[in-house]
């Protein structure tokens, strides 16, 4: 009987080691597979960093492309606006100065006018054949400067005596019974059309003590008319 439990005991202490072995190749080869995997993970994550660096660094010279071509845009949007300014310029230069030319051909009598306008009729009247002198009753160049001169002071812009147009250098003369205009011989009765404000003009003539009221007392037929077109062609040639 004594034998018996020495080996029993013995039977025990191999089991328990058996057992730790056991446990602790376990606890190695879990270790091990833990190591092994850990340093997998720090290969990934390492290649990983460098896959983020190259891709920032392009980001950043994607950014820097950037911001050189949006300089250089900006540049550009500024030389087209300078350009546009001078173009801007230039335009009302040659629109101010396409205005002056069409002012000084109305001036000068070479493009035809339409507008409103008043229409003033001088025309001789009855002679009286009791009177010594009848140079009274007939109109003279001296009448129709009176007419033309109150309508330019009334701003008319364009004149024109029995469809002849009046420019700079027109002259009128009173050749007998007729009245010569830049050369052209008109008779009685004389229509001076004008263009311009036409209730300013009317007022202008019809002042008392004004054109009308002196040319009516030297016996001079005045008719005024208001006009809602009149058209005054270029200068005739002589």
């Amino acid at each position: 009987m004594s034998l018996v439990k020495p080996i029993k005991k013995v039977k025990s202490r191999y089991v328990i080691l058996t057992i730790v072995c056991l446990v602790f190749g376990f606890m190695l080869a879990f270790s091990y597979h833990l190591t092994e995997k850990k340093e997998s993970n720090t290969n990934m994550t390492s290649s990983q960093f460098e896959r983020d660096m190259e891709l920032r660094n392009e980001l950043i010279e994607q950014e820097e492309k950037n911001r050189e071509l949006q300089q250089e845009l900006s540049q550009k949007q500024q030389q087209v606006l300078n350009i546009e300014k001078e173009l801007s310029n230039e335009a009302r230069i040659y629109s101010k100065l396409a205005g002056d030319i069409e002012k000084y051909r109305m001036y000068l009598g070479k493009v035809n006018v339409k507008g409103e306008g008043v229409q003033v009729t001088l025309a001789d009247s009855d002679y009286n054949l009791g009177e010594y002198n009848p140079n009274q009753y007939i109109v003279h160049e001296h009448h129709v400067f009176k007419v033309i001169n109150e309508l330019y002071i009334s701003g008319a812009s364009v004149i024109a005596i029995n469809g002849q147009r009046l420019s700079h250098d027109s002259y009128v003369l009173c050749n007998g019974p007729v009245i010569e205009v830049d050369g052209k011989s008109f008779p009685a009765p004389f229509v001076i059309t004008a263009i311009g404000d036409a209730d300013t003009m009317e007022k202008s003539l019809n002042l008392n003590g004004g054109v009308k009221d002196i040319l009516v007392n030297e016996n001079v037929q005045f008719t005024l008319e208001k006009k809602d077109e009149i058209v005054i062609t270029a200068k005739l040639k002589s």
